[in-house]
């Protein structure tokens, strides 16, 4: 695991670490698939605000209202200075920087005499373990950039069969409406997800996918539904639907090394990164978030 050098007072984890985020943000990052189910890692990166730039284009595609037949349009007296498909585009990509907007870090020490285990045996296993402590911090990251996001918002007024059908109707129809491409995703609290299970929809009647014994469902009026912790929810908050892929995180590993300690005798093992979400400004109409109340009238 260490670097080929193991006589340097400092040992790089960078690689390894940045791995065992990617691996860890896989199978336990509950937004996975708002950011297409991968974590962009860099390890080594240097001290500044950027992370990266990304390609985007803020000109429409413009549709010519019909192919232009005239006989002096590209041909005849126009040969050179016409064209029969209209007025043309110029299609220019501009490079669009996107930062850092949070921090992480870890500071541990491993002592020879109190370990009682091998030495990287150990080093292993605390890195495994706070890879873990990262992707938490990543998920309560991650909800937070959700819900800022969202352009729309849906009101529930109860977990009610009438209610929880109006929403999904009203979602289906934002969705539609908006002509959003992909998989349609909902992410709901315990309570909403039981109501949808128990609705009088999910029945095997009418080739529901639900599992009454196992209490679990796989789509509701076509959006893909995962029931998530309320504390994955920002307050008032009772789910989040959208369409996968639309965002990307990334995370850039400063440093994660073990060094020689003068205040005891073994190794600290420290960590440091920077972290953030991305979303180009067309894709947030296609993030809703569902409040809790009485809708106004």
């Amino acid at each position: 695991m260490p670097t080929s050098n193991n006589n340097q007072a400092a040992r790089s984890y960078q690689k390894q670490f940045r791995e065992l985020m990617q691996a860890v943000f896989r199978s336990q990052a509950y937004f996975r698939d708002f950011f297409s189910g991968e974590i962009e890692a860099l390890d080594g990166v240097q001290h500044n605000e950027t992370a990266f730039y990304v390609k985007t284009s803020d000109i429409p595609v413009v549709v010519g209202d019909a192919y232009d037949k005239g006989s002096d349009v590209a041909f005849g007296s126009g040969t050179g200075s016409s064209t029969r498909f209209g007025d043309r585009t110029e299609i220019i990509y501009q490079d669009t920087p996107v930062p850092y907007t949070w921090e992480w870090v870890f500071h541990e020490g491993i002592d020879r005499h109190t370990v009682n285990n091998n030495f990287e045996s150990a080093i292993a296993d605390r890195l495994d373990l706070q890879a873990q402590a990262k992707i938490k911090q990543f998920n309560a990251a991650h909800s937070k950039f959700i819900s800022s996001v969202a352009e729309h918002t849906e009101t529930l007024s109860g977990y009610e069969n009438d209610p929880v059908l109006a929403l999904f109707n009203s979602l289906d129809e934002y969705y539609t409406n908006i002509e959003a491409i992909g998989m349609k995703v909902a992410k709901v609290n315990a309570k909403l997800y039981n109501a949808i299970v128990d609705h009088p929809l999910t029945t095997s009647a009418k080739s529901s996918s639900a599992n009454i014994d196992q209490n679990r469902i796989l789509t509701f009026k076509d959006f893909a539904v995962e029931k998530i912790p309320d504390a994955q929810l920002q307050s008032e908050e009772v789910a989040y639907t959208y369409i996968a892929g639309v965002g990307k995180a990334f995370t850039g590993i400063n440093t994660a090394r073990s060094i020689e300690s003068e205040d005891f005798d073994g190794r600290a093992l420290q960590g440091a990164g920077k972290a953030g979400e991305f979303i180009l400004e067309d894709n947030k109409k296609a993030v809703s978030k569902v409040v809790l109340g009485t809708p106004e009238g």
